[in-house]
């Protein structure tokens, strides 16, 4: 190891994983008497990311542990070596996606209940071979029905360490409504992915598709990618119609007997 530095074994390591890595799993490469201890790992992962400044690839810590990746402003260019479209996905599926993030666990008849439609099965089945939910438990009620949760992959996915990153839904209704007070017609602009946080997504992210078997489903353009922010603003819009929806309910009930009278 005298001749080969620190930097340059997980430099090799990283790329050589194809995953991403933890701190551990990078100490584990080295013999017991030789091995860094965290916080020269740690330190040494921070060198690696500031020699990545400039380059058209980054270091970032995901759910998963420390993986290379391309930025992401770096998409329009490295999306040309694959032939294929993207993986396109319904809003049905977005929204079932964004309720399970924001309100885990949560059981499918809770979605369907605040979505106003049924989930399909197909929606589930997707979400479970992307494994992006799992089932992590079953609520205690008649038929004991399964309550599904987001996974590390999924915040993989997303270029998340951690729930608490999703952005808070009161933001995202603050940047809208700050948008309409400005006069903006368009969305504000995206994040810059090199800067970090939510809005950072993978090249080669999902693209919206309407899907027209569900009639809750609302069109989107093609050419549009999942990213954390989008599932922020349709967990938002879903709540505010719940909202609207117990509203128009209680309204109902404290009309009712005056209409009566």
């Amino acid at each position: 190891m005298s001749e080969i530095g620190l930097l340059q074994i997980i430099e090799g390591a990283l790329l050589a994983a194809g995953k991403p890595l933890t701190v551990a799993q990078l100490g584990e490469l080295f013999e017991e008497h030789e091995r860094p201890d965290n916080a020269a790992l740690r330190a040494a992962l921070e060198e690696v990311a500031a020699r990545c400044e400039g380059r058209g690839f980054e270091l970032q810590e995901v759910a998963s542990g420390f993986r290379f990746q391309v930025r992401q402003a770096l998409s329009p260019w490295v999306a040309r070596l694959w032939h294929e479209r993207p993986q396109k996905y319904s809003r049905a599926l977005l929204e079932t996606l964004a309720l399970i993030a924001y309100r885990q666990p949560i059981t499918r008849g809770e979605i369907e209940e605040i979505r106003g439609v049924a989930v399909s099965s197909n929606i589930i089945k997707t979400l479970h071979e992307r494994e992006w939910i799992r089932v992590v438990g079953h609520r205690d009620v008649p038929g004991r029905p399964a309550m599904y949760a987001t996974t590390r992959q999924f915040l993989d996915y997303f270029n998340l360490k951690t729930l608490d990153q999703l952005p808070a839904l009161a933001d995202v209704r603050d940047l809208e409504t700050l948008n309409a007070e400005l006069g903006f017609s368009d969305p504000l602009p995206a994040r810059d992915p090199g800067a970090g946080g939510p809005g950072l997504t993978l090249v080669g992210g999902t693209d919206h598709v309407r899907d027209h078997a569900d009639p809750g489903a609302a069109a989107e353009d093609d050419g549009v990618e999942t990213t954390a922010m989008d599932l922020a603003v349709t967990a938002a819009d879903l709540v505010d119609d719940e909202a609207s929806v117990a509203d128009d309910g209680a309204d109902a009930v404290v009309a009712g007997p005056d209409s009566r009278a």
